[in-house]
């Protein structure tokens, strides 16, 4: 469970892998599409003993590319990625290469966001605002075996805990009212009738616990259910 900042494993397990470590860099691997980012990231990890920074992507494709050549022990992952989305880019890579550990960084703290990326196999969720205080901490722990949730990531999973996720169907409903249609054109869109479109927008107005259509979508936009 994500109870928490952090989601210790068992003791045992984490002291022996430590000691397997002792004098070994970790080796990270920087996936973001900002040249600034990833030049910001780098020459700050690189003020550290033990971690070594040991390829830049500035796309998800990339990233998987230089997963399999480099072998890192640590991804820091943006979600917003272009060829492959950064929640593509954590479950392949995840598939390939399962002992690298994959550490979302992004600005995206919506909770769909960061149910999606936890769910792709991400071991932990950070936001760049947070990241000077945290990333090298972020890192090691991951390293070691610990899931790491940035605090304000926490107290969102946390709130949104009971909360009912919308069906692929309802979003894209949802997503053609957010750009202005009316149900008679959702309908004509999808090829259903206005009463099935009408049908969806009470299921989404339940879900969300929303009063009417402008709601609804503003309430998706800040769960980061959708991004406008």
């Amino acid at each position: 469970m994500w109870d928490g900042i952090e989601h210790k494993v068992d003791v045992s397990l984490v002291c022996e892998t430590r000691k397997r470590q002792v004098g070994k860099k970790i080796r990270v691997l920087i996936a973001d599409d900002h040249e600034l980012v990833r030049y910001g990231l780098t020459a700050l990890l690189s003020s550290y003993e033990d971690i070594e920074v040991v390829g830049e992507a500035a796309n998800g494709r990339d990233a998987i590319d230089l997963c399999m050549t480099q072998q890192p022990d640590v991804v820091l992952m943006d979600l917003q990625m272009p060829v492959l989305s950064g929640f593509d880019s954590i479950s392949r890579i995840r598939e390939l290469l399962p002992s690298c550990r994959v550490l979302v960084v992004t600005t995206f703290g919506g909770n769909a966001q960061i149910s999606r990326a936890l769910r792709a196999g991400a071991t932990g969720y950070l936001l760049k605002a947070t990241l000077r205080s945290e990333l090298v901490e972020a890192i090691r722990a991951t390293y070691g075996g610990e899931r790491k949730l940035s605090p304000e990531v926490a107290v969102t999973l946390a709130n949104n805990f009971d909360c009912r996720e919308l069906a692929p169907r309802e979003i894209n409903v949802l997503q053609l009212v957010a750009d202005g249609n009316s149900n008679k054109e959702i309908a004509k869109r999808l090829g259903i009738s206005e009463e099935t479109v009408k049908g969806y927008m009470k299921c989404i107005f339940t879900k969300l616990d929303a009063r009417d259509r402008a709601h609804a979508v503003t309430i998706a936009v800040k769960r980061g259910i959708l991004n406008l």
